[in-house]
């Protein structure tokens, strides 16, 4: 008996003696510090925050100083912290490096950026102003009957309004009879030396630019502001003119623009512009040849191609081509998919969304049923990492669709937004457009959140709507989408349809359900 007790102590010796050597050889636990949110006097938008290159932009009105940037708060890692502490004023008129700690160390860049509205007018002047903001150097054509030495400046703004002065300033600014002069620029601690060009030019007028999209086009020219100018065009085929009528004008004064609609896709056409000069002789600028570009049918825009994978349906057919995808693989762990196709459609199949909670014996998440352009990446626990877009470089006016919703009061909420429990749910649809490298990546984990961001300096494009209303029967829809550049061309398409706006952060009502259907892109005609 004392042998089997020596015995038994001497296991359990052992036993925690090889314990001991396991717990202490295990590593610290990997857990990445990041920068989860941000906040500063001044922000215009919101901050671009990018795990992958552990870097902040913030971008903040041109009345900052960026030698004083104010940081009012930030969000990080739970037990991440920072060295020196990002809270504060920071000299941001560079990158600022700060380290984040939680386990190792993680080097995190914060930069701040400014939109100055920079701008130069003359008497005279042929068209818009070059300002090089980087080299400050700046350029202003005029016509011929401009006296160099006598150059009278209406506009004169290279820094912040309001609080920048220059040497000399815009009264005593007249002499370039040697072509150019140096201003001294001051605002907040900056002082920068321009370089400012004033150059006589024998063009009375210019067609800049076209950006032919597929039924639309934007012309761009420069003339003299006091003259009649406009544009005229022509099939490349074709002998005679058409004068852009006057309401696709945008701009009359001496930088004028239109936008010429009713084209033919895939059509080669030829521009320029016209001036129409106080003795009412036109004479006409160089010629711009521009061909339009094709239509684009989305693939499955009608939802009328399912198959079903175990307990996973995807709205593709099984050998067609995925472009469309949901949260289903996420769904499916816990229960059944919850976005599924339909037969109450308005034509063929619809896809059907629905927001439930899905889990075992109480324990769960919330999963709105949703649809998108792009993949579902992975499960990450009980979230979900998603790659929003697929490649596309057309430029249409709009989505048009239909959609039917029922909803009810919101019964399960994050705690971030445990005040909405009891408002009505709300469905939510939106599209994209941009000229990012890759897809989008989406994650929902609270840890390593990454949203959409509207503000994304990568959009060219973009168009939403909402709605807490329930319809009895299917809704026409149209989003007009609104473009932040004409000139370029994207690279990938991001269409989504939930039936809970907020079910990233799974929260919504059990209650919704919103059917889509007949999704497809419009032109201008």
């Amino acid at each position: 008996m004392k042998k089997n007790l020596l015995h038994l102590v001497c296991l359990i010796v052992t036993a925690c003696a090889l314990w001991g050597c396991i717990e202490n050889d295990l590593p610290y636990p990997r857990i990445q510090a990041q920068i989860l949110s941000i906040e500063a006097d001044g922000m215009t938008q919101a901050p671009i925050i990018d795990n992958a290159t552990q870097s902040v932009q913030l971008t903040l009105a041109d009345t900052i100083n960026l030698r004083r940037v104010n940081i009012t708060n930030v969000t990080m890692t739970p037990d991440a912290v920072a060295t020196p502490a990002i809270v504060g004023v920071q000299d941001l008129s560079k990158p600022a490096m700060f380290t984040l700690s939680i386990y190792q160390e993680y080097q995190w860049t914060i930069s701040a950026v400014q939109n100055i509205a920079r701008e130069i007018a003359v008497v005279g002047q042929v068209g818009s102003a070059t300002i090089d903001a980087k080299n400050k150097r700046a350029r202003v054509y005029v016509n011929e009957r401009v006296d160099l030495s006598n150059v009278v400046f209406t506009t004169l703004q290279l820094g912040p309004a309001g609080i920048t002065t220059y040497s000399p300033d815009i009264d005593s600014l007249h002499d370039f009879s040697h072509g150019m002069r140096h201003v001294e620029v001051r605002y907040h601690d900056v002082v920068e030396d321009w370089t400012i060009y004033v150059i006589h030019t024998e063009s009375k007028v210019t067609l800049s630019s076209v950006d032919a999209w597929t039924r639309v086009a934007w012309l761009y020219g420069a003339g003299l502001e006091e003259n009649d100018n406009r544009f005229e065009y022509r099939e490349a085929t074709a002998q005679e003119w058409t004068a852009v009528p006057e309401e696709y004008m945008l701009e009359r004064k001496g930088t004028f623009s239109a936008r010429l609609i009713n084209l033919r896709p895939n059509t080669q056409y030829v521009a320029r512009a016209i001036i129409v000069g106080e003795d009412g002789i036109e004479e006409s600028s160089n010629e711009i040849t521009f061909t339009t570009e094709g239509e684009y049918i989305l693939p499955n825009g009608s939802f009328d191609e399912w198959w079903k994978d175990g307990s996973v349906w995807n709205p593709w057919s099984e050998t067609g081509l995925q472009w469309w995808d949901t949260g289903n693989k996420g769904a499916a762990t816990l229960g059944e998919s919850n976005t599924v196709p339909t037969d109450d459609a308005v034509e063929g199949k619809a896809a059907m969304l629905q927001t439930r909670f899905v889990g075992v014996a109480g324990i769960g998440k919330l999963a709105a049923g949703n649809i998108f352009v792009g993949k579902f990446g992975k499960v990450d626990g009980t979230n979900g990492i998603i790659h929003l877009g697929q490649p596309c470089n057309y430029r249409p006016t709009r989505l048009k669709g239909y959609y039917k919703y029922t909803n009810g009061p919101i019964d399960y909420a994050d705690k971030e937004l445990s005040d909405m429990i009891g408002q009505p749910d709300c469905m939510n649809i939106y599209m994209a457009l941009g000229d990012w490298d890759e897809p989008v990546e989406i994650r929902t984990n609270p840890k390593n959140r990454k949203e959409f961001d509207v503000n994304d300096p990568k959009i060219i494009a973009y168009a939403t709507m909402s709605s807490t209303e329930p319809t009895n029967d299917y809704v026409p829809f149209e989003l007009e989408l609104e473009y932040r550049s004409t000139s370029r061309v994207p690279n990938y398409l991001i269409i989504i349809a939930t039936g809970s706006r907020y079910g990233d952060y799974f929260t919504g009502s059990t209650q919704s359900t919103l059917y889509v259907d007949e999704f497809a892109l419009e032109w201008d005609y």
